[in-house]
């Protein structure tokens, strides 16, 4: 008897010592299986990389910041490379997830007259679910490329591929890609918008997985964003901006209304406000850049994509505090950031926070009141 007493004890303990184990080596990690029975928000501890909040207390002069806001943060993350995703902008789509925790937002027209966004985080960690996500283009990739951005899409066009290929630009690939970790289908989005509307990661997948893609996860020495910040950035002498709205079809246009209690444009599309589906906050920006640029059909492709030229120089208009006044874009080769310019020749420089970049056709309509 006391040797089968024995023998269950040792039993005994060697089940506890397991489940222990097991317990730790979960580590509170989340899968996309996990989300798909859960859909949990993000844990404040699963990211190595420190939030970037606004409303943290250091200062440009003596903390860091984050180099594509100029926001104080909590943490060194300039040194980090940003991630780029791909956004889906129809109606149906609508509401996007995560996108109110982007830095920049790039929208530019693709075929049909629809527009697609690249949203640009410097620091992802609080992002929550982000999408739905949808396929590259050649021009997005290129400006991706720029910002020495780890870019995540789902597909692509033609051309897009090879540019991929020819950039060797990271980049994960949620339909034909081969690293999937990071990617599944939310049930939700399924049911309401189908399928193809339904692709979406969250910022604890990317974090969890992207270190195990032996892919530099910093900047390589040297590099450094070339914008420039100020706590007032409205131009000197401009003239008033309360409303914009960029046109980039005839079916598709984006609205700008500017805030004067917040600093900020509150932004609209599809005759309502633009909102973010996890939080339900009305996206707002403090600064908007409009892009001007060739536009142009693609000869022979049977889908009617377009070829949108991000290099070479071209003009555009900046809007900070409630004014504008125009500038003019360069940029060299698809490994250089943009530079903008007064029509002096100084830098342009923005205010402080988030900015939403608006790449129209030379010919497409700005409406400023």
């Amino acid at each position: 008897m006391k040797v089968f007493l024995k023998v269950a004890s040792v039993i005994i303990v060697v089940l506890i010592v397991f489940v222990v184990v097991v317990i730790a080596n979960k580590g509170g990690s989340k899968t996309a299986e996990d989300y798909l029975t859960s859909k949990s928000t993000p844990s404040e501890t699963a990211s190595a990389v420190p939030s970037a909040s606004p409303s943290v207390s250091p200062s440009p002069s003596n903390g860091p910041v984050d180099p594509l806001t100029g926001l104080p943060v909590d943490s060194q993350i300039g040194n980090m490379r940003p991630y780029a995703i791909m956004i889906n902008n129809i109606s149906t789509a609508q509401p996007q997830i995560g996108i109110s925790k982007a830095d920049l937002i790039y929208e530019i027209l693709v075929e049909g007259g629809i527009t697609r966004m690249m949203a640009v985080f410097q620091d992802v960690s609080n992002a929550g679910e982000i999408g739905s996500i949808r396929s590259a283009r050649p021009y997005f990739v290129d400006i991706a490329l720029g910002l020495d951005a780890l870019y995540i899409h789902a597909g692509g066009s033609p051309d897009a591929y090879e540019e991929l290929a020819s950039t060797g630009i990271f980049h994960l690939d949620g339909v034909n890609g081969g690293k999937t970790d990071i990617f599944f289908r939310d049930p939700d989005r399924v049911k309401k918008m189908g399928s193809v509307h339904s692709l979406v990661t969250t910022a604890d997948l990317i974090l969890k997985y992207l270190p195990t893609y032996k892919v530099d996860l910093e900047h390589k020495t040297g590099y450094t964003v070339n914008m420039s910040f100020s706590d007032n950035a409205a131009p000197d002498g401009g003239q008033t901006a309360e409303s914009i709205t960029a046109h980039f079809s005839s079916s598709k246009s984006t609205t700008f209304n500017y805030s004067d209690a917040d600093g900020v444009y509150n932004i609209s599309q599809f005759g309502k406000a633009y909102t973010d589906g996890n939080n339900s906050a009305q996206i707002s920006v403090k600064n908007v850049v409009v892009l001007r640029t060739t536009v142009n059909v693609i000869s022979g492709d049977e889908k009617g994509r377009i070829d949108v030229g991000v290099t070479g120089t071209g003009k555009g208009t900046f809007f900070s505090g409630g004014k504008y006044e125009d500038i003019k874009w360069s940029r060299g080769r698809n490994t250089d950031q943009f530079t903008f310019t007064r029509e002096d020749g100084t830098a342009v420089t923005f205010g402080k926070g988030k900015t939403y970049f608006c790449i129209i056709a030379n010919s497409g309509k700005l409406d400023i009141k």
